[in-house]
This record gives structure tokens, C-alpha cells and sequence, in this order.
């Protein structure tokens, strides 16, 4: 039987400083870590040094396998050029291996043609800022109806008409995989995997939201197991990271217990 390699989003535990969220992940036996810039109060917004990140990772015997993110990654301009050079510059001094590239979210810029034109552009744009630094890209398809990257089918594409597959790869999420309504995956593309159930069974697909993103457990709706024993079968060997969202996860009092529970769960499956 397959072993899943579980990773750890700080989302599963944003009020936990960045110390502490390195010791519980190792205290779940997880090696693998995704740290975040979007969390107030918390490393990095909160102007922790990316010395001290790198530093706390080692002490705890972790890899901090992405930052997310750089959003509005497809709409390139001045502002976002140094938005990504910041983040790339911080990923490489705190040793992180990646940046989560997330798309606008607002029902902006999805006119076909238009899409791909900006996507393109802004992947010319991120390629030589990247590769001088060591970091890959990881492009985050959402599945929201109003993103204007949904498809990680349109994305993969983009990379490769670019040949730039040592540069940039996916995020198969399984919250947006199942929204978007994508069968095909893309596991030789694929730099990492992001899970989080969705149990509420009054909720429509279309009507799922981030708050409604839960860890996984044998309720869940958007059959995550099944979707990591495909990719694993079909090759991906990456990790696979734990990302709720809401607030019923982050206000545990014992988010271990509950994070183990869910990996017990998930390791029966595959």
C-alpha cells in the first residue's frame, strides 16, 4: 500500500506562531511545511525575517515546500512585478522550495482569448525572475465560476507552449478540482497537492466557498480520497497538504488530534 506525504498549509493552524506550527507539523511526523503571507499577526506579514523562518524550519527538521502566495498573479503590472520579486527574494533567504501563483478571483479577465493572453504574459514575465532564484512556480487553477483561471487544462497548456516546465508547475487542489468540474489531472505536472473536505450537506457545489473547507474526514463531498489515490496512481509521488479553511478547524483547541484523525482516515483509503 502507497504512503500519502502529508504536508502542512499554516491555514490549518493560522494563530499558531510560526515556531509552533513547525512543531506541530513534526509532531504529526510531517516533514513538509507551506508557510503563508496573507495571515495577520503571523509570519511573514508580520515582518518576521525569512532568517528566522529558515532557521525555525531546521531546528524542527522541516522543508517549507511553498510560500502562498503571490495572488492576482495574472494580471501583471508594475505593482505585481514587485509584489513577486519581494516574495521570490523572501522564498529563497527562508529556503522555501516554491511560490503559490493564484489567480484574480473577482469575475475579471475571463473573456476567452483574454485569459490566456494575460496568463501567458504573466508567466514571460515571472520565468527569468524565477529561475534566477532557484524557485518554482506552482500555479493554482481555482475552481470558483468568477476566477479567471479555472482550468488546469488551459494552464498546463500555457506552460508548455512557454517549454517551461522546470520552471513552473500545478497545484491540484481538490476543493477547486472538484468545483471546476475537471476530470483530466495532470499528475507529471503536478508540484503539489492541496486538500480540505467540504462535510455540510446542505450546501451547493456551486455555492461552496472557502469557509465551508474543513479537514477530511469519511463525510466528505468532494471524495479527496479518491482523487490523491488517482494522482498517486497515476505517479505523483509530491505532497500532499493540508488547507482548511474554516473557522470551526482553526479555532481547535487541539488541532493535532484533529489533523491526525484526518491523515488516519485518508491513509486507509489509499
Amino acid at each position: 500500500m502507497p504512503t500519502i506525504r502529508f504536508a502542512l498549509n499554516h491555514m490549518a493552524a493560522p494563530s499558531l506562531p510560526i515556531e509552533d506550527f513547525f512543531g506541530l507539523a513534526t509532531s504529526l511526523g510531517i516533514d513538509a511545511v507551506e508557510i503563508r503571507n496573507d495571515l495577520t499577526g503571523n509570519a511573514i506579514i508580520d515582518g518576521t525575517s525569512p532568517e528566522t523562518v529558515a532557521e525555525a524550519a531546521q531546528r524542527h527538521g522541516t522543508t517549507i515546500v511553498s510560500i502562498n502566495a503571490l495572488q492576482r498573479f495574472n494580471e501583471w503590472n508594475a505593482t505585481r512585478a514587485d509584489e513577486a520579486r519581494e516574495l521570490i527574494e523572501y522564498a529563497k533567504a527562508c529556503g522555501a522550495l516554491a511560490l503559490v501563483l493564484v489567480p484574480k478571483n473577482d469575475g475579471t479577465g475571463q473573456a476567452d482569448g483574454e485569459r490566456q493572453e494575460n496568463l501567458r504574459q504573466s508567466l514571460v514575465a515571472l520565468k527569468p525572475m524565477l529561475d534566477a532564484a532557484g524557485i518554482v512556480g506552482l500555479v493554482e487553477p481555482l475552481g470558483f465560476e468568477i476566477c479567471s483561471l479555472r482550468s488546469k487544462a488551459e494552464a498546463a497548456a500555457a506552460i508548455d507552449a512557454l517549454a517551461a516546465r522546470s520552471t513552473f508547475k500545478l497545484v491540484h487542489d481538490t476543493f477547486h478540482h472538484h468545483l471546476a468540474g475537471e476530470e483530466q489531472l495532470f499528475p507529471d505536472l503536478t508540484g503539489l497537492v492541496h486538500i480540505s473536505g467540504v462535510d455540510d450537506p446542505t450546501v451547493s457545489v456551486a455555492d461552496m466557498r472557502d469557509p465551508h473547507r474543513v479537514l477530511v474526514a469519511a463525510n466528505d463531498r468532494l471524495d479527496n480520497a479518491g482523487q490523491i489515490r488517482a494522482l498517486m496512481e497515476a505517479g505523483y509521488t509530491g505532497p500532499f497538504s493540508f488547507e482548511p479553511f474554516a473557522a470551526e478547524v482553526h479555532d481547535l483547541k487541539d488541532p493535532a488530534k484533529a489533523l491526525r484523525a484526518s491523515m488516519d482516515y485518508l491513509s486507509t483509503q489509499v
